[in-house]
């Protein structure tokens, strides 16, 4: 089961945090040109290649980065796409995906849920092996469990929904040397138990893992150690179709089929997996350079690919959606918890809501996008429709309302330069945060810049420039006095909960902004009475509007996401369903190099 890639994640990544922002396009008498959109609906899901295949070959991977992968290759610690990327070849996941994005029953895994005793139990076959050798052990279901949370762990995943597990809390805080609520049955079954069971643990949610992690390779390792570590950089022992076999660090991972991959080995003998810049991506893939771009292709760019002969494009709706955030306090890491900032430079609703009114994302979306992205209305994607708040008009582009927002609050323009001064007549500059990508991504900031220009709010971008996506991430993550506001995106993954990116306790919560009403909110989306449908979809509806209302987080577009694979490239299948990622054993070549344009 796929969770959600945070830093993407994910988006998910570079190409999951689009900065928006438009230059304008072609003009003519002043009005934008009309374009051709991509009709989504007719993007395919699987390539169709009925060549004979080759025995082996090296699938050749372009990773579309500006920047080095970082090289955390275990679920635990990694933070994003880039990574997860990679993660995804050589994948330690448990459960698989079914309909509804719920936990399905043919994976390694099997998962049974008793919600009156608020137990869940997991069972494993005898008979799966490591990429090493070893067998697969209840000990390997629990040692993601004593990573997490330990408390010298690093990463971002001790969060509201890993406190859900009884003991796990006590045993972060030292207070105990285990964590009680989870049970190792017999080799093959563990159990876990929790304060509260809901609908999430059904999606992967309520602090459920996903993930097994190698035991007996990682527990002479001391956790405050593991990022650094050869069992994490190097050669992890893995579940998955290939395992690393060589690194370039920042640079190249080169995989080779895994002979104990439970699903059976793979076709394919090897997979390379190299970073290139995103301005060469196009141009590598028309002259037969790589097979796949991940972790997705520039919407903003399709118009460059759109009509190669050597490819097939392929699209999905994305679990994504991109937003605008606002600054509005701090994360406290001793109490591992949102601290607001009542004095927040953004810590004003009418000023949020007016900057959201002031941009123009339908015209964005229309002349960068080709219908590939459309302005989203909520913070829950569409494809979640029993949850997704239709009715929602959320930020459509209103000048005047955002001026009537602006003078209602107080800001204005007393010195007469064209921009408004604060609420007490000081000066107002707010600093925008932006990920680096082509070119079309700064002309698109600009625009933004003037939309809101165009209302009397001064809007400079921080240090000047958008920044490298490693750098961006940090600066958001360490609250970056320098930092008002940003740009960026979130992979949803399969469990739609929210709790996991806007509650007190999540460090993603970048935003930095929690309330009483809030909370209550998340916890009724993940409590026992939303076991009941009809109250579930409630709570997510109510959670949306008060979302909407605040707007501390304003969303931008959803996505359809676009995955140009080479014609040489046999049964690569991007369905949720089914996905190739989670069936690389059966993917094949029918070419020893891929096909040029």
């Amino acid at each position: 089961m796929k969770k959600k890639s945070w830093l993407l994640l994910t988006v998910l990544a570079a190409i999951m945090l689009v900065l928006a922002a438009c230059g304008g396009g072609d003009k003519d008498g002043g009005k934008t040109k009309e374009k051709e959109k991509v009709n989504t609906s007719t993007l395919p899901l699987k390539t169709e290649n009925k060549d004979a295949s080759i025995k082996g070959g090296t699938l050749k991977v372009a990773l579309s980065s500006d920047a080095p992968f970082k090289g955390l290759f275990l679920y635990e610690v990694y933070e994003d796409a880039y990574d997860a990327e990679i993660l995804g070849y050589t994948s330690n996941s448990i459960f698989p995906t079914k309909e509804d994005f719920l936990i399905g029953d043919d994976g390694i895994g099997k998962l049974a849920v008793d919600e009156d005793k608020k137990v869940a139990t997991v069972t494993i076959p005898k008979d799966i092996k490591w990429s090493d050798g070893e067998p697969l052990t209840a000990e390997d279901l629990i040692y993601p469990y004593l990573i997490i949370g330990d408390k010298d762990y690093t990463g971002v995943r001790y969060d509201t929904n890993f406190q859900n597990i009884i003991g796990a809390k006590e045993y972060h805080d030292g207070k105990a040397d285990s964590i009680s609520g989870i049970k190792k049955v017999d080799d093959q079954t563990i159990e876990i138990s929790f304060k509260k069971i809901s609908p999430a643990i059904y999606s992967g949610g309520d602090g459920l893992w996903g993930y097994a992690a190698p035991a007996h390779q990682l527990k002479d390792i001391k956790v405050k150690d593991l990022e650094k570590s050869d069992a994490v950089r190097k050669n992890p022992a893995t579940l998955g179709a290939f395992v690393i076999n060589k690194i370039v660090k920042g640079e190249s991972v080169e995989m080779v089929a895994n002979k104990n991959y439970w699903k059976g080995q793979p076709k394919l003998d090897k997979v390379v997996i190299s970073v290139v810049p995103s301005t060469s991506i196009a141009a590598s893939l028309k002259a037969g350079k790589y097979d796949l771009a991940v972790p997705n292709y520039p919407a903003n760019d399709y118009a460059t690919i759109k009509d190669l002969k050597n490819i097939t494009i392929l699209g999905r709706p994305e679990l994504a959606y991109s937003y605008l955030g606002f600054k509005l306090g701090k994360w406290d890491s001793k109490k591992s918890e949102v601290i607001v900032d009542e004095k927040a430079k953004m810590n004003d609703k009418d000023l949020r809501q007016a900057i959201a009114y002031a941009m123009d994302i339908e015209q964005v979306a229309d002349v960068y996008y080709d219908g590939l992205r459309s302005r989203a209305n909520s913070l829950i994607p569409p494809v979640f429709s029993a949850y997704y708040d239709d009715s929602l008009k959320g930020y459509s582009y209103d000048k005047k309302k955002a001026e009537e927002l602006l003078d209602k609050a107080g800001y204005k323009d007393t010195d007469k330069d064209g921009f408004r001064e604060d609420k007490n007549g000081k000066p107002l500059t707010i600093k925008l945060a932006g990920m680096a990508g082509s070119d079309k991504d700064n002309k698109i900031a600009q625009f933004y810049i003037q939309n809101w220009k165009d209302v009397g709010l001064k809007v400079e971008l921080t240090t000047g420039r958008l920044i490298e996506f490693n750098s961006f991430y940090d600066k958001v993550k360490a609250d970056d006095k320098d930092i008002d506001m940003y740009m960026a995106a979130w992979g949803t993954g399969t469990d739609p909960s929210p709790i996991g990116l806007y509650s007190k306790a999540a460090s993603f919560n970048y935003n930095r902004y929690t309330s009483p009403e809030l909370e209550t909110m998340l916890g009724n989306i993940d409590s026992k009475e939303s076991l009941d449908p009809a109250y579930r979809s409630e709570a997510f509806l109510t959670w949306q509007q008060f979302m909407s209302e605040n707007a501390a987080t304003v969303p931008m577009y959803f996505r359809t996401e676009l995955i140009p694979v080479n014609k040489r490239v046999k049964n690569w299948d991007i369905d949720y369903l089914h996905s190739s990622t989670d069936n690389l054993q059966d993917v094949e070549l029918s070419a020893e190099e891929p096909i040029k344009e």
